[in-house]
């Protein structure tokens, strides 16, 4: 088929491009400005590469007609961030596209509350980016039933690969917390650690994506949590990483206002999003109807990670 990825070079789309060239379907990526994709693999030879920005003056209100001009049969959206987009998106691609992938995210049900998190959950977003993801799917929801676009929704969690630095056991993304671990030196963890994260590798991300555009019937006006088959608590996340070097966790656990104080102002906003949404999602729903079988578990994922981050000198 004729696929457009919108936002195709980033991570997810380094490992989804080459499972649609290898399966035989013809990809066009457009992307705001050109760039090398997360990991170089040979079936970017085959992919066409257009530059458009659709935040860009010259693009406002016909970035959509833009690439329904392409002639796509499936477009997969990986930078639809608002309602205002998945309205030009839904309006330009009707009649157009068979079918249109959404990423949204994990984040648009808030905290947890009966876990693992499943799709019906109802949506009480926590922050501006999940609130505007769940304004779009609800758009997009509505669209399929009142007039039957052809839309799918993937949720992913805490997205980690080569090439990305993943959420670390204290919830944020400073890789320090990682060399401390790896050197058997004592880490702070906030509370008692036992608040969630909930990884997912980008390989199987891409998997589901590709699942979803070979299920239609199952998949459209559906959404599906797209994350590994197990979330991990962020003490057990640091003493399984202090196993994988051989150097048994040695962490100290503070109170959130005294923990807060030992790092900077901004790995504790992104520490302080973890945990009060401690995730933990089903996958129950991808698999049954999907077949989605992630590969990865959750700390295979982040070591997978890591051992790149250490390779590339990044740690």
């Amino acid at each position: 088929m004729r696929i457009i990825i919108i936002g195709g070079t980033g991570h997810v789309g380094s490992f989804l491009v080459p499972r649609l060239i290898d399966a035989g379907h013809e990809v066009t990526v457009v992307s705001r400005k050109e760039r090398e994709p997360y990991l170089l693999h040979p079936a970017w030879r085959g992919v066409k590469q257009v530059q458009l920005d659709r935040n860009a003056p010259t693009q406002k209100g016909s970035f959509g007609k833009s690439i329904a001009e392409m002639n796509p049969e499936v477009v997969i959206d990986m930078i639809c961030f608002d309602k205002n987009t998945a309205m030009e998106m839904t309006e330009a691609l009707r009649g157009v596209v068979r079918q249109y992938l959404f990423c949204g995210t994990i984040w648009v049900y808030g905290r947890s509350v009966m876990i693992p998190t499943g799709e019906d959950r109802a949506r009480e977003p926590l922050t501006e980016y999940g609130r505007l993801k769940a304004e779009a799917e609800a758009y997009f929801l509505r669209e399929y039933h009142e007039t039957g676009f052809p839309v799918s929704i993937l949720h992913p969690g805490h997205i980690v690969g080569p090439g990305w630095r993943p959420v670390n056991p204290a919830g944020n993304l400073n890789l320090e917390v990682f060399r401390k671990l790896a050197k058997g030196e004592e880490v702070a963890l906030p509370n008692l650690g036992m608040e969630t994260l909930h990884h997912v590798h980008a390989d199987d991300i891409a998997q589901a994506f590709v699942s979803a555009m070979d299920h239609p019937e199952a998949a459209n006006g559906e959404s599906f949590n797209i994350v590994s088959a197990q979330a991990m608590s962020m003490r057990g996340y640091a003493e399984l990483m202090g196993a994988w070097w051989g150097k048994p966790a040695v962490l100290k656990f503070l109170p959130w206002e005294q923990w807060k104080q030992t790092v900077g102002e901004e790995d504790a906003g992104i520490t302080w999003d973890h945990l009060i949404h401690s995730p933990c999602c089903s996958i129950e729903k991808a698999g049954r109807l999907l077949q989605y079988r992630p590969r990865y578990s959750a700390i295979e994922a982040v070591q997978e990670s890591i051992g790149w981050q250490r390779i590339n000198g990044g740690l």
